[in-house]
């Protein structure tokens, strides 16, 4: 008999070794073979989500080029002239004996051009875009908002917040991860007079999928049309949004996703405020490539700010980087301690054979044949360890590679929401001292109960006044955070 048959009758004759000996190769084979396939499978699945969490481009409007048009507007109605023009009014007013000029913007002086914004969405490699409204203040009608108790809401709207998207799915705090559908569905392109409300609020007034709210214009609660949309969908939120403004009609649980064109339709306006538009990218790989394409097209540049939003895609690459890093030092040890502990197992297996093979020389058994004979074992039982390797350690390795980026995908995320908010206290604001200036400040009820603003800082209103109590401004913004818009 060959050295093959002898090796075979041997390690059926010793089945509890040659099992022990048969799961010792089998696990450290699996753990090899599941070390480098976790390594190409934590890139495939590194490939694909970062194609789900994609990249894009945000498009706003430039402050510096809004104050200029500001300038240009007043110059062309007359600087000593009431007049309007492209959304920018301005009047004379007589506070106190003393003569004063008032300026204030509309939605058509605010909004994005929705031309722009369809010219940039056929750029090449542009896969998706959406469009999201100025944060609009609106009365709920048929229900109950949250309120805080504890807060003082006398100079609060006293309203809910209505979000207008084109697609929902790509509104920022969906693409962040923090929004979720828990019942229902988003907003899409084809909605009217649709809305998604968060749980709290459907929570307190008993709201499901299929229920109408209403809302009015908040100025005229009395006098304006009341607009109604459907419930398609119920969010919930990892952390609360940031509130646009203090008060209770800013904070997170009475904001209100809605098709594009309901807010100004609830608010009772004839036009739209578009504040931004997203433009998702289709390969990530060519993001760079889609920027110059997107800077190639043909629009005023000068009006607005192209702001990259790949921040997930970069931090998600160094994730990855860091669980190839994982992958290959994991291989590494594995390689190293595999060949210590097979050397050590093939040693004592061969300590154990002493008799055995003393036996077989007393015989007369040729060197060869009984070297051949032990690597005739050895390979049998490897070859059989590596098949049933092969059929688990893709598996393994799947289950290796999702755990490993879903703890770097976390990672990610809290690292997003920690940073959230924070702001740099780097700059120091310079000592201003303002001498022999006396300033007054006036709130005057104008038609429907509407507020103007009675100063322009730059083309940016000062201030907030309630138009009922007609008290003078209690807080104020800086900014465009309000989208300058309309008459406060």
């Amino acid at each position: 008999m060959n050295f093959f048959g002898l090796a075979r009758r041997s390690v059926f004759r010793k089945p509890i070794k040659s099992i022990l000996l048969l799961l010792i190769v089998f696990a450290i084979s699996t753990l090899l073979l599941a070390g480098v396939a976790s390594k190409n499978a934590s890139i495939e699945v590194q490939d694909k989500t970062r194609q789900a969490i994609g990249a894009g481009f945000l498009l706003e409007r430039n402050a510096e080029y809004r104050t200029k048009r500001v300038r240009e507007y007043s110059e062309k109605i007359g600087n000593d002239k009431e007049g309007s023009f492209g959304g920018y009014h301005q009047e004379k007013e007589i506070i106190n004996g003393v003569e004063t000029w008032s300026g204030w913007t509309t939605n058509e002086f605010e909004s994005l051009d929705i031309k722009d914004i369809e010219k940039l969405a056929k750029t090449k490699g542009i896969a998706d875009y959406n469009i999201t409204t100025a944060t609009t203040p609106v009365n709920p009608v048929n229900f109950k908002r949250i309120e805080d108790k504890d807060v003082d809401q006398s100079v609060d709207e006293g309203g809910v917040s209505l979000i207008g998207n084109k697609d929902m799915k790509l509104d920022r705090n969906v693409l962040s991860g923090n929004l979720h559908i828990k019942e229902g569905r988003m907003i899409t392109p084809e909605d009217k007079d649709m809305c998604v409300i968060s749980e709290e609020l459907a929570k307190q007034n008993n709201l499901k999928i299929g229920d109408k709210i209403s809302f009015n214009d908040y100025h005229d609660t009395v006098n304006s049309k009341v607009s109604e949309a459907e419930i398609v969908g119920i969010y919930q939120v990892d952390q609360k949004m940031s509130p646009l403004m203090q008060g209770d009609t800013y904070r997170s649980e009475n904001v209100i996703f809605t098709d594009l064109r309901f807010p100004e339709k609830a608010e009772g306006e004839t036009s739209p405020l578009y504040e931004r538009a997203y433009f998702k990218v289709e390969d990530v790989e060519a993001y760079d490539e889609v920027k110059e394409n997107l800077q190639k097209v043909d629009i005023n540049w000068e009006q607005y700010d192209l702001i990259d939003n790949n921040g997930n895609s970069e931090t998600m690459s160094s994730n990855f980087n860091d669980l190839a890093k994982v992958s290959e030092m994991m291989i590494l040890v594995i390689s190293v301690a595999s060949f210590v502990i097979l050397v050590l197992v093939f040693l004592f297996w061969l300590k154990n054979r002493v008799q055995e093979v003393g036996i077989f020389l007393s015989l007369g058994v040729p060197k060869f044949r009984i070297i051949g004979q032990i690597w005739s074992e050895a390979i049998m039982i490897a070859v059989l360890s590596l098949m049933l390797s092969f059929a688990v350690a893709p598996a393994v390795s799947k289950v290796t590679a999702n755990y490993l980026v879903s703890q770097q995908v976390q990672q990610m995320q809290e690292e997003e929401k920690n940073n959230e908010g924070k702001v740099s206290t780097e700059y120091v604001a310079p000592k201003q001292d303002v001498q022999n200036i006396s300033v007054e400040v006036y709130a005057r009820n104008v038609s429907v109960g509407r507020c103007k603003c009675s100063c322009v800082d730059n083309g940016f209103c000062s201030g907030i006044w309630n138009c009922n109590t007609k008290e003078k401004p209690e807080r104020y913004f800086i900014g465009n955070e309000l989208g300058g818009r309309r008459k406060c």
